[in-house]
């Protein structure tokens, strides 16, 4: 395989919202460079970022996929991510691996919630950024008026370097020529356009175009370089990918205008950890020390995990030794892959810009940085922002016996995508798994039974409500035993006091003249403690409630430990039955973005939901952001509704906000149900 200098190599995540044509530009794009013979179609799962059995069953990428496009003296490193909202997590971890995010627009649906999030996310990260207008040979399109709703959306530098001619068949550069005839505006216009823009951030630049009246293109390297780094250029690209129109162009565009790891903006790099956290800039010098960041953790079924990684400064090689964040045991790299989506290409070494991978290095994790010395170990990238999972299902097994197999399936997943969770839930004793939206997850449980072989059952998660007081009121109990030898004995008088939401549970000792030792003071506490883990009405935890034990008896034989456990608990239980007790549920603060003309049915379904709209913004760009407090019981399946309230356009986030009472109907319900429930089960005491 032909080897590259880190100024030969590009690195270019392809993102954008779903069915802009990402997975097939990839293929073409690698049919052009003469990588593969015919380019494949996703609808006949034949592409080759999207070999997974489960993508081509949902035709969606739900990976990020590698591959590697040789083009004349360049090679480019391709990322093809997903665009569906569900798997947002693959597309941003890969921004981290680049020096240029292209965000691929479909010409027919034009500006779409992702495309706006990747444009944003891109931003923030300090990449380079070129925008694709992918099937530019639809039908019913409009090209200009594209061009200028990108111009409004991402600013007046979004600017054409090519434009379609002949009815979308193939394109014109506008940036290396002034002449031709374009479907749509002047070549001549645009190549100025583009010059004089180019210019604006070079002094020297500037005062020659300003002179000669134009420049040379191929001496506009640097200041072309510059403006991108800085954002000041965004080029347009125009292509089919199922035509191939524009994509030999592209691969120019790839080859002589985008930076190399020399030239992009550097790493956001940091060593030590919070609030002493500096920078670190590393420099892509083969002969540097390794500096190389994972993306992507893969658990391949025949090469085990596989950790893709970017390499940022120094050289891997085979059998060099490398560390793991702050592991003090190196790994020996046994073999180093190029990626051509599923195919592994052995190679000798990486430089600074290559994308590579290594497997079976079980402590590789997403988001680790791989090092060859130990003064290298505090060292990390600037922490990504990933959306935060919000659909849940609460899971069990099918079969009995599955549940360590169950565990480590959902562990090595979880390695996998940050957007992933699981939660063991104590209070509702149900393992909870949680995404980003319904097909998300649904991906997760076909990849379990078919990978993994472990099915299971599912259910939308119980809602973790609490129980506490609305009034103080006192308790007694007396707790006495006789069985022929000593007996058990203690008594208790206590009160109960209501707290503010939040304050969480006191317990306090105000009994005199040592009327109950100190040694059985815990005992009470220990049965009242009972009764708050397990809930007094409907079998939730208890919160924001003071026990205060004033007063009891014991006896010098007789009083033990478990007596006093028991009279403890009832005197708490008797006390619970006039201090008038409620059901608490939690409400989340929720964080919606959808499109302007969805805002009245948004407001309107939250109020239907018992919700409270605390703010609304116009966020630019057709978009509006809408917060308010919800009950979480009526969020169940929003995520569903959201999309279909907005066209799959909107996306939200919540966070606890407070406790607060239900409404009585459904505490009676919920009382009615827990009893129920607990059919006529003994005092265990009795």
């Amino acid at each position: 395989m032909a080897t590259f200098t880190t100024a030969a190599l590009r690195t270019v995540a392809l993102v954008g919202h779903g069915a802009s044509g990402k997975t097939t530009l990839t293929d073409a794009l690698l049919h052009k460079a003469g990588a593969i013979a015919t380019p494949g179609r996703v609808e006949r799962g034949t592409t080759v970022s999207d070999s997974d059995p489960i993508e081509q069953q949902f035709q969606h990428s739900l990976y990020a996929s590698v591959v590697h496009v040789d083009h004349g003296d360049t090679r480019t490193h391709l990322i093809d991510t997903p665009g569906h909202p569900d798997f947002l997590g693959q597309a941003i971890g890969a921004l981290d691996a680049v020096e240029t995010a292209a965000v691929v627009v479909g010409a027919q649906n034009g500006i779409e919630l992702v495309t706006r999030r990747m444009m944003d996310w891109a931003a923030e990260r300090r990449l380079c950024r070129v925008l694709i207008i992918n099937k530019i040979d639809a039908e019913h399109v409009d090209l200009p008026a594209l061009v200028t709703a990108l111009q409004d959306a991402f600013g007046r530098g979004c600017l054409p370097i090519n434009l379609p001619a002949d009815g979308g068949t193939r394109v014109i550069d506008c940036f290396a020529h002034e002449t031709g005839r374009a479907d749509f505006l002047s070549v001549a216009d645009v190549h100025r356009m583009v010059i004089e823009r180019i210019v604006e951030v070079d002094e020297t630049a500037m005062a020659q175009y300003l002179e000669q009246g134009d420049l040379d293109p191929t001496t506009l390297h640097a200041p072309l370089e510059q403006a991108l780094r800085e954002g000041h250029i965004i080029p347009i690209c125009f292509v089919s990918a199922r035509t191939g129109a524009g994509v030999r162009d592209l691969l120019e565009v790839f080859a002589r205008h985008l930076p190399s790891p020399a030239e992009g903006n550097p790493p956001l790099f940091s060593v030590g950890e919070g609030a002493a956290a500096r920078a670190f800039h590393s420099t892509p010098d083969p002969a540097g020390h390794v500096l190389a960041h994972v993306f992507k953790v893969q658990n391949d079924p025949f090469v085990g995990r596989l950790g893709v990684f970017r390499v940022h400064q120094g050289t891997v090689t085979k059998d060099m030794a490398l560390f793991v964040g702050a592991s003090r045991k190196p790994f020996r790299v046994s073999h180093l892959f190029l990626l051509q989506g599923r195919t592994h290409v052995e190679v000798d070494a990486a430089v600074p810009g290559d994308i590579a991978a290594v497997a079976r290095v079980d402590d590789i994790t997403f988001d680790a940085v791989l090092h060859e010395s130990h003064d290298e170990d505090h060292l990390h990238m600037r922490p990504l922002e990933f959306p935060r999972p919000m659909f849940g299902l609460a899971i069990e097994p099918k079969r009995r016996g599955d549940e360590q197999r169950i565990a480590e399936a959902l562990h090595r997943v979880a390695a996998e995508d940050p957007t992933f969770q699981v939660e063991h839930d104590a209070t509702t004793h149900e393992t909870v798994i949680r995404g980003l939206g319904d097909l998300h997850v649904r991906s997760v449980l076909e990849r379990m039974a078919s990978q993994f072989k472990v099915e299971v059952e599912t259910r939308p998660p119980r809602i973790p409500f609490r129980e506490t007081i609305g009034a103080p009121a006192d308790g007694h109990a007396r707790h006495r035993k006789q069985t022929g030898g000593a007996g058990q004995f203690g008594e208790v008088f206590l009160r109960v006091e209501p707290l503010d939401r939040g304050a969480g549970f006191e317990f306090l000792d105000q009994t005199k003249g040592g009327v109950i030792p100190n040694q059985f003071l815990p005992a009470i506490e220990k049965g009242v403690r009972q009764v708050i883990e397990a809930g007094a009405i409907a079998g939730y935890p208890m919160q924001d409630l003071r026990v205060i034990v004033y007063d009891g008896k014991h006896h010098p034989v007789d009083s033990k430990e478990v007596a006093f456990v028991s009279a403890g608990r009832k005197a708490f239980l008797d006390a619970l039955e006039k201090a008038r007790p409620i059901v608490l549920e939690p409400v989340v603060s929720v964080d919606i973005v959808c499109p302007d003309a969805s805002m009245g049915d948004i407001t309107g379904d939250i109020a239907g939901k018992r919700g409270q709209i605390t703010a609304t913004e116009a966020t630019g760009g057709g978009l509006c952001a809408i917060r308010g407090l919800v009950p979480l019981a009526e969020l169940n399946g929003y995520a569903s509704r959201l999309k279909a309230v907005t066209g799959g356009q909107g996306a939200y986030s919540m966070t606890l906000a407070h406790y607060e009472p239900v409404p009585p109907a459904v505490q009676t319900k919920l009382t009615a149900d827990y009893r129920a429930s607990r059919g006529q089960e003994a005092d265990p005491d009795s």
